[in-house]
C-alpha cells in the first residue's frame, strides 16, 4: 500500500517541504531516486545488470540535495534574535526584590519550548507530558525566585521527580512499553530542557550573575543569528544533502558569539577580562550552533524514516528554544566554577 499524502494543513508557509518528498521516494516505487527506471509488473523496479545478468552497482545514484529556504533561515534568525533580546532585558531590568517579572518572561518563554519540543518529538501521551513539563517549569521558577542561597540541586531533583510521574503515568495509561523506553530520552529532554530556563532567574541573584547572563545570551543570540542569515546568503559547503544548513554559517556564528562575548568583557567590569568573556562567548555559542544543528538532523532523520510532518512553526521554533535551554544551566555553571 501507498502512503497517505500529507493534508495541507501540514505544509510549511513558506513553501512546500522537500524532505518529505526524499523521505516519501525510499516507499514509492517509481519517484525519487529511481524516477524513470523500467517497473517490471510485479512491481520490483529493473536496475542496470551486468552481462552475467547480475545486479548492477547500487551505490551510482547521488542523493539529491534539499534546498535551502532563504525567507525561512531568515525568519528563524530573526526568532533567535528577538528571543535573546527578551531573555537579556528581563534579567537586567530584574532587581534584588523583583524577581517576579523576570519569572514571568522565563514562563512564557517555557510554554514555547513546551509547545515546540512536544509537537516536534511527539512522546507517547504528549498531553500528559506537556502538562506535567508546565507543571515542572512552575516549580523551578518558583524554586529559583525563593531558594536562599540559589542553587540548581532542587531543580535536578524536580527534573527528575517530574520525569518519574511521566514515565510513570505512560506506563499505567497502557501505552506499548518499546515505545515508551524508546521515547524516555525525548520525555527528559522536554522537562529537562522547561525546567533549565529556571537556571536564569537564579544566576541573577548571584552577584555577577546578571553580566554572565548579558554575556553567556548574547553570543548564543549572535551565533544563531549569524549562521541562519549566512545560510540564507551562502548556505555553502552543505553538510549533509538532506539538511538544509551550510558549514560556513555554523563555523562563523560560533566565531561571531566568541567575539561579540569578548568585546562585552572588555568593557564590563572585574571580574570580566576580554579573555574571560570569551571563554564564556565560546562555550556558549558553540553549544547554541550545535544544538540548533542537531535538531535540523532530527528532522531530516524523521523526514526520511516516512515519519508524519510535525506542524511548522514548532519545528522551525524547536532549535533556538533548545540552544537557549541549554546554554542557561552551563552559563550558570561557568559562573560558579569559572567566574568566582
Amino acid at each position: 500500500m501507498f502512503p497517505s499524502m500529507p493534508q495541507d494543513g501540514d505544509r510549511d508557509a513558506w513553501d512546500a517541504d522537500p524532505s518529505r518528498e526524499t523521505a516519501r521516494s525510499g516507499s514509492r516505487s517509481s519517484s525519487g531516486f529511481y524516477a524513470g527506471a523500467p517497473q517490471s509488473e510485479s512491481g520490483v523496479i529493473s536496475g542496470s545488470t551486468g552481462p552475467d545478468g547480475e545486479d548492477g552497482d547500487s551505490d551510482d545514484f547521488e542523493i539529491p540535495e534539499v534546498p535551502v529556504r532563504r525567507q525561512l533561515s531568515v525568519a528563524i534568525a530573526g526568532f533567535a534574535a528577538l528571543l535573546g533580546v527578551g531573555l537579556i532585558l528581563g534579567a537586567q531590568t530584574s532587581g534584588p526584590d523583583a524577581r517576579t517579572p523576570y519569572a514571568i518572561v522565563i514562563f512564557g518563554v517555557q510554554i514555547l519550548f513546551v509547545l515546540a519540543w512536544t509537537m516536534a518529538m511527539r512522546p507517547p501521551a504528549p498531553g500528559l507530558v506537556a502538562g506535567l513539563a508546565v507543571v515542572a517549569g512552575v516549580l523551578a521558577d518558583y524554586l529559583a525566585v525563593t531558594t536562599d542561597p540559589p542553587r540548581l540541586l532542587p531543580m535536578i531533583v524536580l527534573v527528575l521527580v517530574a520525569t518519574g510521574l511521566a514515565v510513570g503515568a505512560q506506563f499505567a495509561m497502557r501505552t506499548n512499553r518499546l515505545r515508551v523506553r524508546d521515547a524516555l530520552a525525548t520525555t527528559v529532554l522536554i522537562i529537562s530542557g522547561v525546567v533549565a530556563f529556571a537556571a536564569l532567574i537564579a544566576l541573577t541573584r548571584k552577584p555577577v550573575g546578571t553580566q554572565a547572563v548579558l554575556v553567556c545570551l548574547s553570543a548564543t543570540a549572535l551565533a544563531l543569528t549569524i549562521a541562519r542569515l549566512t545560510d540564507a546568503v551562502f548556505p555553502r559547503p552543505r553538510i549533509a544533502p538532506q539538511v538544509a544548513r551550510g558549514a560556513t554559517g555554523v563555523i562563523l556564528g560560533a566565531m561571531l558569539g566568541t567575539l561579540g562575548a569578548a568585546v562585552l568583557g572588555s568593557v564590563l567590569v572585574l571580574p570580566f577580562t576580554p579573555a574571560k568573556g570569551a571563554v564564556l562567548g565560546l562555550v556558549a555559542a558553540g553549544i547554541a550552533v550545535l544544538v540548533d544543528l542537531a535538531v535540523n538532523f532530527s528532522e531530516a532523520g524523521r523526514n526520511m524514516a516516512g515519519a508524519a510532518p510535525t506542524f511548522w512553526l514548532a519545528r522551525h521554533m524547536q532549535g533556538p528554544l533548545g540552544a537557549f535551554a541549554l546554554v542557561a544551566p552551563v552559563a550558570y555553571a561557568l559562573t560558579v566554577f569559572f567566574l568566582s
